[in-house]
């Protein structure tokens, strides 16, 4: 059995919860997520707690188990709290700005770069090098912000480019004059 599936998610005030057979509907403040359920795992809720079993005891079926209560543990956040990650730009000339649902960059191309901001994400930008992109799925969170640093890697040489915020680079020693 899996410890983590094993772990009841404590179910604030103001969310509630639909299973279905093979999904599970979470509504909170902050809105809805529809999580789908891997098969062989069952949820239940019991008063103030919603529990993740599996149909039987079997190897196969356990690493599904706590898979499927981390899912449900990240919606419960999601439609409570929402989820947030913050990325730095780094570099001379290197700004972006949000114009309605798109966000123009400028990252040392020769051409500024469009990114279109998906439903259900929002993304700010502070002093033109600070962006932070929230939403209440974590997983399209994540994505967003990794395809906006793939727009343009940190350098390890120079050190410029898009970042996560506080993440440690590896600084490369270039060639010697020699």
């Amino acid at each position: 059995m899996s410890r983590i599936g094993k772990k009841p998610i404590a179910l604030p005030k103001g969310v509630t919860v639909n299973v279905h057979a093979d999904a599970v509907e979470v509504k909170g403040p902050k809105g809805a997520l529809k999580q789908r359920v891997p098969p062989g795992v069952k949820f239940a809720v019991n008063g103030t707690e919603l529990v993740a079993e599996t149909v039987r005891q079997d190897k196969e079926l356990s690493k599904f188990h706590g898979l499927a209560r981390s899912l449900m543990a990240n919606a419960v956040t999601g439609v409570t709290e929402g989820f947030k990650k913050e990325l730095d730009i780094v570099g001379v000339g290197y700004r972006a700005e949000v114009k309605g649902k798109q966000v123009h960059f400028a990252l040392g191309y020769s051409h500024p770069v469009i990114f279109d901001i998906p439903a259900g994400i929002d993304v700010a930008v502070d002093k033109q090098t600070h962006i932070t992109v929230t939403g209440i799925d974590r997983q399209l969170v994540g994505q967003v912000a990794a395809n906006i640093r793939r727009m343009r890697k940190p350098d390890p040489y120079k050190q410029k480019g898009v970042r996560y915020m506080g993440e440690v680079l590896k600084k490369k020693v270039g060639k010697t004059g020699a």
